[in-house]
């Protein structure tokens, strides 16, 4: 029997993220769910892999050996290009846009979303004031993106297009207030959470030379300086562990709260009605019965059959059970191509002294950005285009 609902943090935070799959319960997520899951079957999310190397690439191009950048920030703009343009596709690609910049303002404003619990969204603080015009004004860009769409019938191959034509078994579709709310949860869910998690990678990184050593090596032996795609990934297992245990120590889920809607027994604890339950991926990825040295940062642990042997919920990043990140798949491989495409040109390497401490928000985001230092490296095996003109003046 269900014996829970979401906690307060996220119930307060409705006037936000509506009824969304992140906020929404019972019969009326399911249906959502269920709606909402063909747009993030394996096949559809391998078709925007191109899509984030190729924006990551842009990237960096903007970017010279030397120059000192926040990832952090770098990052939060490269993944809110890519969920625009998965998103949205590129036809309203002005106004998407404005949107992620209305919504990172949103996190900004809101970074302590637990706030809500002390100081309600209706009471009209200067800060509440403005979030509601920041809300207002993502609404009035999302309700005429999606009335053109619909006005069009248009399939772009975008998540808005599938979430768009996606029916219920009787027929019914999503109307607009739904896919309002869904628009936005995808936002947060498809920028800051691989924006945080990237961050926190690149951080641990620059502090454990060798495992950043071993990472180049499988780069440099699987691509030889190309660009990474789909079909990659599966060469490329250390990589995958990289992100895995960068994940454990820094998942981007922290912790989760859930109340109880009745009383019951829960491992030979009484839960009373009313009463939260919090889970904390924090906590747990750091539980020394599950993981030998768990403050130690090691992708090494992941190479044998550490997950077959340790509790279900041991490991669990994007949350588990039914209510599992319905994204965390399009995450974890946007996650590897950016850090694959980047790691291949680029060390980055911390700058002395400034604080990068976690702030525990919707997401675990550094609370003052990550500031490095940009170290170019050449692919062990590529050619310089010194060494390519060479080669052909030989010839």
């Amino acid at each position: 029997p269900r014996r829970y609902v979401k906690g307060r943090v996220l119930r307060a935070n409705r006037h936000v993220f509506g009824d969304g799959l992140l906020t929404s319960e019972g019969d009326f997520w399911l249906r959502q769910r269920r709606l909402a899951q063909p747009a993030f079957h394996r096949a559809r999310i391998a078709s925007y892999a191109e899509t984030m190397v190729q924006y990551a690439q842009r990237m960096l191009e903007t970017w010279r050996g030397g120059e000192e950048r926040d990832v952090h920030r770098e990052i939060m703009r490269l993944t809110l290009k890519i969920v625009v343009k998965t998103l949205f596709d590129a036809d309203v690609a002005g106004d998407a846009q404005d949107v992620g910049k209305s919504l990172e303002l949103l996190l900004e404003l809101g970074a302590n979303f637990r706030r809500t619990l002390f100081v309600p969204h209706w009471v009209p603080t200067p800060t509440n004031l403005r979030i509601k015009r920041e809300i207002a004004f993502i609404e009035s860009i999302l309700y005429r993106i999606i009335s053109e769409r619909r006005a069009s019938g248009r399939d772009a191959g975008d998540l808005l297009s599938m979430l768009l034509h996606a029916q219920d078994e009787d027929g019914t579709r999503m109307t607009d207030t739904q896919l309002r709310d869904e628009t936005i949860t995808l936002f947060l869910a498809g920028h800051e959470t691989t924006a945080s998690s990237l961050s926190w990678t690149w951080w641990l990184l620059a502090q454990n030379r060798s495992v950043e050593a071993k990472l180049h090596a499988e780069l440099d032996e699987v691509l030889n300086g190309h660009a990474p795609s789909l079909d990659d990934l599966s060469r490329l297992p250390y990589t995958g562990k990289v992100i895995t245990e960068s994940m454990r120590l820094y998942p981007p889920a922290w912790g989760l709260a859930r109340v109880a809607i009745e009383d019951h027994e829960l491992a030979g604890y009484t839960v009373k009605k009313g009463m939260g339950v919090a889970m904390a991926q924090w906590v747990v990825h750091r539980d020394p019965r599950w993981y030998d040295a768990p403050e130690e940062f090691r992708p090494e642990r992941w190479e044998g059959d550490l997950l077959k042997r340790i509790p279900r919920f041991a490991y669990f990043p994007f949350g588990g059970g039914p209510r599992q990140c319905i994204g965390n798949a399009f995450a974890v491989m946007e996650a590897t191509l950016i850090l694959a495409t980047v790691a291949q040109k680029y060390r980055l390497r911390l700058v002395p002294n400034h604080p990068v401490v976690p702030l525990a928000s919707i997401t675990l985001r550094p609370r003052y950005g990550v500031r490095v230092v940009l170290e170019s490296r050449q692919p062990r095996g590529a050619r310089s285009p010194v060494q390519s003109k060479q080669a052909v003046s030989a010839c």
